[in-house]
């Protein structure tokens, strides 16, 4: 009896130490070491090249282009795929048959039998560059307006537009994600179902029509 009390101790002091140590895995551990790289290189690359294009090019034209080609790539990145692997977010636009907008917001649903697929150092580097960068590229639009650099006004609003957009598409999510799916596709489904059904009684009615003709 003393002995089968022993075992059941030393398994239960084993399985939490284990849990612990996931635990600590979770923490620190980084389970999308390539979402995280460029999660922070495309917007961290048009920072520098802003910064430092007169030593790659002299036109202007050209390093126009390619910061645009550095953000554009960043807001299809976060917003498609490493908010989905990082923080679990996701949003996202579309539009029904009438041609009306829905914006939907995504939060995935933790449970104990789904292990959540980031850690806790992903989503600081998700959240620390998806706030940050914004703020740097709002600092050069106060000073390309002071310096009178006007020329550069229009990437830098370009900047803050594509990265503002990111960042409270996911803000939405983490706040309101939940709500926003319900209201969402409530709505879309509540306008779609009665008009299917509609036109299937009527396509269906114009068939009875046309046989007994």
């Amino acid at each position: 009896m003393k002995q089968a009390l022993v075992d059941d101790t030393e398994d239960v002091s084993l399985d939490f130490g284990a849990e612990e140590e996931e635990l600590a895995l979770r923490k620190t551990k980084i389970r999308h070491p390539l979402a995280t790289f460029f999660h922070l290189f495309f917007r961290i690359s048009a920072i520098v090249t802003y910064l430092f294009c007169d030593w790659f090019s002299k036109s202007f034209v050209a390093c126009f282009v390619m910061i645009i080609a550095l953000l554009s790539c960043d807001f299809w990145s976060v917003k498609n795929v490493t908010g989905r692997l990082l923080v679990g977010l996701r949003w996202w636009n579309q539009i029904d048959e009438d041609g009306k907008s829905h914006w939907v917001f995504e939060a995935r649903k933790s449970s104990p039998q789904n292990k959540a697929p980031s850690t806790e150092a992903e989503a600081r580097i998700f959240w620390l560059g998806l706030i940050v960068c914004p703020l740097i590229w709002t600092g050069f639009f106060f000073s390309t307006l002071f310096s009178l650099k006007l020329k550069w006004l229009a990437l830098v609003i370009a900047g803050i537009s594509l990265q503002a957009a990111n960042l409270y598409g996911y803000i939405r999510c983490k706040v309101g994600g939940q709500e926003g799916i319900t209201t969402s596709a409530s709505s879309f489904l509540g306008q779609q179902f009665p008009q299917r059904v509609g036109r299937t009684a009527n396509s269906d009615l114009n068939k009875q029509t046309h046989n007994f003709t």
